[in-house]
């Protein structure tokens, strides 16, 4: 194997700055709580973050350079304006017979160096250096990071041809910090909404909406059409919905974008789900589970065969408690393979397989080849169709363990969803072992949390779980500087897990409706997505008014 294909724990195992034992702590870590595996090399203190880099350096191939080496060239500093040295830690450093070296920090920002070798029309070479050392250097030569006014203001005389609008300077520098931004607040979509009359951008932070400062409506379309050359869509085309996908490191974090155009009678609109794969935590407790739940979801990892669906709507957070049930297990011993769509974030140590429905690379097709490279546990991505579930039963009874999402309100409800699509009732009742609901809560203001006693109208509105909380403190966010003003920073899990057992099987086999599995299965000891959620609020961990909005038709 290549260096620069190496992990980087080998990788600065052979450049002796780590150990194994150094490599198998840092591993341990990675799985208890997620995050890259070089951000847990740095929180154990094993490496510096100059050894780290010099890591990376090797990994990839790349020339390392000293911090006292980052002194550009006033000519290079030309090929690249503030806002994208700012944004994604690049310095041009000199410029000779047709190549611009660049200075980054993180060997993944090709897409970028991409970008300025197509508009400097020169040959980019890129060098590594330490991370804090390079954004010293890159103040040092620009100046402060300018602000989203200023940048606005700068591009409200840009060209009214999208093409030549996309590619301008003021432009990119616009849309490099509305990015830069949404990243740093932790958005989790990004929204670029054009009306006759205003152009609105929003930020989803803690899934609520939040409007940011918006430029002129005329930059619209230059901001759209710069996005869609990002991810390589076609810029004519503004009749017809598009999908793609942007590749980019925002402060040494490797982000993804999922870009979604869509037209309107005003413009093309496009939202934009971003994907830090730093930021996602893969622990359980920290996802919110509480105690008993880890413990169950525990056991669920070392079943040795059956299914194990995860349900809930869009956003839920199905694919993350999915990638932290695999991280419990994941280990040189398990071979772990997943097939997506798309892959989310990257797992040290697991096979990922997207999944390209346009060339016939389906869940059904792929989950086939799949089983015959000799996986022990395997998570598909969605259960969709009919010929997926089968192929996925078939795993299951083979011998290995299949963890699967599904869309469904509640537990219950996917066994009805699983016999909807066809399944033998026989086959499903021998194979799934346990399905997990969930939701998610915005969790309440740690600097600004007040505490209450809920009054009758509130007691009202709970119906018979009033008695629940009645004489008990309850707790709310009134808003301070921490959290925006809304009283709530970050999400947490809620969720119920039903649990089979010989009479919820009997109850398959015979066709029982979905009210009566779940009658069983609360009397066999299922707590409801409601009792979580009240757990949560009595614990002071979220408010009553997020969870009557997330499970208020329980």
């Amino acid at each position: 194997m290549s260096p620069a294909k190496q992990p980087i724990g080998q990788v600065l195992k052979g450049l002796g700055l780590l150990d194994e034992a150094g490599v198998q702590r840092a591993l341990a870590e990675q799985r208890a709580h997620g995050g890259l595996f070089g951000q847990q090399l740095l929180a154990l203190g094993l490496v510096t973050p100059e050894g780290l880099a010099r890591g990376l350096a090797a990994q990839a191939g790349l020339q390392w350079v000293e911090a006292q080496a980052l002194t550009p060239e006033p000519a290079a500093l030309e090929r690249l304006d503030a806002s994208l040295a700012h944004t994604f830690r690049l310095l041009p450093l000199r410029e000779s017979g047709g190549v611009l070296t660049v200075a980054l920090a993180d060997p993944l920002n090709t897409a970028v160096l991409e970008d300025l070798a197509f508009s400097s029309g020169l040959e980019v070479r890129a060098v590594l250096a330490e991370s804090r050392a390079l954004l010293a250097a890159i103040k040092a030569s620009y100046g402060a990071e300018p602000s989203p006014e200023a940048l606005a203001k700068a591009a409200e005389g840009v060209s009214a041809d999208p093409s030549e609008a996309a590619a301008s300077t003021p432009v990119v520098r616009l849309l490099n910090s509305i990015l830069n931004r949404a990243v740093r607040d932790h958005a989790s979509d990004v929204h670029f909404e054009v009306f006759h009359d205003r152009f609105r951008i929003r930020f989803r932070v803690d899934g609520a909406l939040y409007e940011v400062d918006s430029p002129p409506r005329h930059l619209a379309s230059a901001l759209v059409s710069r996005i869609k050359v990002m991810s390589d869509l076609d810029i004519a085309e503004t009749k017809l919905p598009q999908d793609g996908r942007i590749q980019l490191s925002i402060d040494g974090r490797p982000v993804d974008l999922r870009v979604a155009t869509l037209p309107g009678i005003s413009g093309e609109s496009c939202v934009l789900r971003v994907l830090d794969r730093s930021a996602v935590s893969l622990d359980l407790k920290q996802l919110g589970f509480g105690e008993r739940e880890r413990r169950l979801l525990g056991a669920v990892t070392r079943l040795p065969s059956g299914i194990v669906l995860v349900t809930g709507p869009t956003g839920s957070g199905k694919t993350t408690t999915l990638y932290a049930l695999l991280n419990e297990i994941n280990d040189p011993g398990v071979k772990v393979i997943t097939v997506e769509d798309p892959v989310e974030y990257d797992i040290e140590g697991v096979v990922q397989i997207p999944i390209h429905d346009d060339i016939g690379v389906t869940y059904a097709a792929v989950l086939r080849t799949v089983l015959r490279q000799d996986p022990d546990k395997i998570l598909v991505g969605e259960v969709r169709d009919g010929e997926t579930a089968a192929v996925a039963i078939e795993a299951s009874l083979t011998g290995h363990t299949v963890f699967a999402t599904v869309h469904t309100n509640d537990a219950p409800s996917a066994v009805t969803r699983l016999l909807d699509m066809g399944l033998e009732p026989y086959l499903l009742s021998a194979t799934l072992e346990v399905v997990l609901a969930q939701r998610l809560v915005r969790r309440v203001c740690s600097a600004c949390k007040q505490s209450f006693e809920p009054d009758d109208e509130l007691l009202r509105e709970l119906g018979p779980d009033a008695e629940r909380v009645r004489g008990r403190q309850l707790y709310y966010g009134k808003g301070c500087d921490s959290c925006f003003r809304t009283g709530y920073r970050g999400r947490m899990v809620i969720a119920e897990i039903l649990l089979m057992d010989e009479t919820l099987r009997r109850a398959i086999l015979e066709g029982e409706s979905t009210g009566e599995l779940r009658r069983r299965a609360r009397s066999a000891g299922m707590r409801s997505l409601r009792d979580s959620g009240l757990d949560a609020a009595l614990a002071g961990a979220t408010t009553l008014d997020e969870v009557l909005r997330e499970t208020g038709a329980y």
